[in-house]
């Protein structure tokens, strides 16, 4: 999947592994504000883990797409299109004005 999302989509520029408060995202694109979390069978026995963890990560401003592993094995295709399409246009920093961040000095 990383080979994928670097390949396939490097306007969103995924990194892997990516620590975002307490959790780990699998992939996350910070331009896109999304995290791709691929699940394996041990998700099946911590769905509270992993519902607490998408709200945090929606408070956060974050998006949370969840494939599982079949998917990614027998579809990736099928994936990286369905990645696509969660993709804003422009990603965040791209186009529109530019503004100086909260709290920084003018002058």
């Amino acid at each position: 999947m990383w080979a994928a999302l670097r390949r396939g989509l490097p306007q969103a520029g995924f990194r892997r592994e990516v620590p975002l408060g307490p959790y780990h995202a699998d992939f996350c694109s910070h331009a896109a504000k999304l995290i791709v979390e691929i699940d394996g069978a041990t998700h099946a026995d911590s769905r509270a883990h992993d519902e607490a963890r998408t709200r945090f990560l929606n408070v956060e401003g974050y998006r949370v797409l969840r494939f599982w592993n079949n998917d990614v094995m027998t579809n990736a295709a099928g994936v990286i299109a369905a990645i696509e399409a969660a993709l804003p246009s422009p990603l965040v920093g791209e186009g529109g004005a530019k503004r100086r961040m909260r709290g920084s000095r003018q002058g």
